[in-house]
């Protein structure tokens, strides 16, 4: 039990380095507060603010400091199984949505949270990944996709009957309801926009 507790923590510590925050200083000399309409420490933010690869580089840093907390923990608490990357990957998503140093208000931790699904289990991973872009791609409403993600992940999980895991990917699918919660309500106030991310990517493409 120590060394799931250990590894929620130093996680956090991990997942309180945001990637959007060192891009934002780099290119505006300002916090990733200030960028866009939303002031939001993640990829789709700084994409939409600084432009395309600036938004690349963050969700690679977001996904590399992710894999750096499950493999130290791994390595320190390899006994408990590979579950422990799990909670390592639990409280990596903790430290991006609620860094300390920020006054707790961070991302929305999807990228932190699907590079644990995908760690943790590739065939799972992958699939409630793409059931998450598909729903992204279809709707271009990317906060359904956020929950999307976990809760399939999660249904995975139960449906095999392994308790642990399946409450583990619970709390991320709480967590994805809590961050994105405000954006989907406003989908049904039209307060919500679209995002066409893969026509954004596609354009990009284009143009080179």
């Amino acid at each position: 039990m120590l060394g799931r507790i250990l590894s929620i923590v130093i996680g956090y510590f991990f997942g309180c380095l945001l990637t959007a925050e060192w891009i934002a200083r780099r290119y505006t000399g300002q916090s990733a507060a200030e960028l866009g309409e939303t002031g939001n420490p993640g990829m789709a933010n700084v994409m939409a603010s600084l432009g395309f690869w600036p938004g690349i580089v963050t969700l690679l840093g977001d996904i590399t400091k992710c894999m750096v907390a499950m493999t130290v923990c791994y390595l320190l608490f390899h006994k408990a199984g590979w579950i422990i990357t799990m909670y390592a990957g639990l409280g990596c998503t903790l430290g991006h949505i609620f860094p300390f140093w920020r006054g707790f208000r961070g991302g929305k931790g999807v990228a932190t949270s699907s590079t644990v699904m995908i760690i943790y289990s590739v065939l799972w991973g992958l699939l409630a990944n793409l059931a998450g872009m598909l729903v992204a791609f279809g709707t271009k409403y990317l906060c359904i996709a956020g929950p999307i993600i976990p809760f399939f992940f999660t249904l995975f999980y139960v449906l095999q009957g392994n308790a642990e895991a399946g409450i583990l990917s619970l709390l991320f699918f709480l967590l994805a309801l809590y961050t994105h919660g405000p954006s989907i309500s406003g989908i049904l106030t039209k307060s919500t926009s679209q995002t066409d991310v893969l026509g954004a990517v596609t354009k990009y493409l284009e143009r080179k």
